[in-house]
């Protein structure tokens, strides 16, 4: 090709993704022989259970196309399992699976021709770059530390009632548990928000991926009090530990319309295709065998809460402000109270702060600001995820460890003492 003739002008704007490349900086610390504590990137811990690996063994030889909306064995399963487990009342035939729910998302979104699409901030780093690449605007909604990074009524209230066009759909993606801030919402809090939601006919995608992960019983969902525009998004990736299965889903509700539906459809039929067929049939087992998932999900949220504590306890003592996990495997330490040692180390940003922690302690964070926050708040996040998960199915009496996690948080807390 002529070395005249340039490209990048023509290239869509993008960044890499800040989990993935922190974990590919983690892991090149390791490969170097250096110390790293990957509190850096969000993936289960736990492995995905033997009896359902076995069920994708001997689902090898499944090489067929599969339906773009997924296996009906699979949605009737998946429907069954939801119902029993959470108490969702769905219709399979509103159920479409895909390659992870990641991609599901951003079918979504891609259905429109236009949109504006709301993010509280914090929000999980693919949902702004995702609306981005379906053509939409972004526009961030504020929360607070001393709210639980929560968002409220009266900031989603204020911001529908400026917008210009209100006839432009209005997307919000709402997460919970949150990634990146572990917090979760109340049924009060809950009602509250879906009077406006509804008021001015907002398209919401709940992501309730870390939902049963969730460690208060009395989990609360939107779709609760707003079912008529409340699309959840879920999936095989944290409750089973089968991050890298890429198999999610999401119920679309019939009162958004059979015309939604299929635009939904037809942007999956013309991307992934179908989710991978053996990857279809082992998951058909793992939301048929509620047993095996109840004492799995028992064991994983009993130590994620015991390791949870440990660490935003620990931190709180520092002088971090931090709130406990509700749910998942994430805490959202704020250092602010910190901010004037900081600037005397020439740290004033987010990035600034992970990178220092990074070169001097091993510590793998994520800046706030990976997650909307502004490039100056002095937040970040923390996966407490460096613990080996199969221990889980030792013997009863037989404590877990979480040492990795303990020594990695005891670095951070040293290094705060030093400044």
């Amino acid at each position: 090709m002529n070395s005249n003739y340039s490209i990048e002008k023509y290239l869509r704007p993008g960044k890499h993704s800040e989990t993935l490349l922190i974990n590919q900086l983690s892991q090149l610390r390791t490969d170097n022989n250096q110390n790293v504590f990957k509190f850096g990137f969000g993936q289960s811990p736990f492995p995905v259970p033997e009896k359902i690996t076995q069920h994708l063994a001997e689902a090898a030889h499944r090489k067929e196309y599969m339906s773009v909306q997924g296996h009906l064995p699979l949605r009737q399963a998946i429907a069954s399992f939801h119902h029993d487990m959470e108490n969702k009342n769905w219709d399979h035939e509103q159920i479409i699976v895909g390659a992870g729910s990641k991609i599901l998302l951003y079918c979504i979104m891609a259905a429109f021709a236009k949109a504006e699409v709301l993010l509280p901030a914090p929000s999980w780093v693919s949902y702004e770059p995702q609306a981005k690449l379906a053509g939409h605007n972004v526009e961030w909604l504020t929360t607070h530390f001393d709210q639980q990074w929560q968002l409220t009524p009266e900031t989603l209230e204020c911001f529908c009632q400026a917008r210009e066009n209100q006839e432009t759909p209005l997307i919000l993606v709402f997460n919970y548990p949150s990634n990146p801030t572990g917090q979760s919402y109340s049924s009060e809090q809950l009602q509250r928000l879906a009077k406006v939601m509804r008021k001015y006919k907002i398209i919401v995608i709940a992501d309730e991926i870390y939902s049963l992960l969730s460690y208060d019983k009395e989990y609360c969902t939107l779709e609760d009090f707003y079912p008529e525009g409340c699309i959840v998004s879920s999936g095989l990736s944290k409750w089973c530990g089968a991050g890298g299965w890429r198999l999610g889903f999401h119920h679309i509700p019939k009162q958004l319309g059979h015309a939604f539906f299929q635009a939904v459809i037809g942007v999956a039929s013309e991307t992934y295709s179908c989710a991978p067929s053996p990857i279809q049939v082992a998951a058909t087992h793992a939301y048929e065998n509620q047993t095996l998932a109840k004492s799995f999900l028992q064991k994983q949220i009993g130590l994620l809460k015991e390791i949870s504590l440990y660490c935003s306890n620990r931190l709180r003592e520092s002088g971090i402000n931090i709130h406990d996990a509700q749910g998942g495997f994430y805490l959202f330490p704020d250092f602010s109270p910190f901010s004037k040692q900081l600037f005397k180390r020439n740290i004033s940003t987010g990035e600034q702060l992970t990178g220092a922690l990074m070169e001097e302690t091993g510590v793998a964070l994520l800046p706030g600001s990976a997650f909307g926050m502004p490039e100056s708040s002095l937040t970040t996040r923390l996966a407490f995820v460096d613990f080996d998960g199969s221990q889980i199915w030792v013997a009863e009496n037989e404590k877990a460890e979480f040492d990795k996690v303990k020594q990695g948080i005891e670095k951070l807390c040293d290094w705060l003492g030093s400044l």
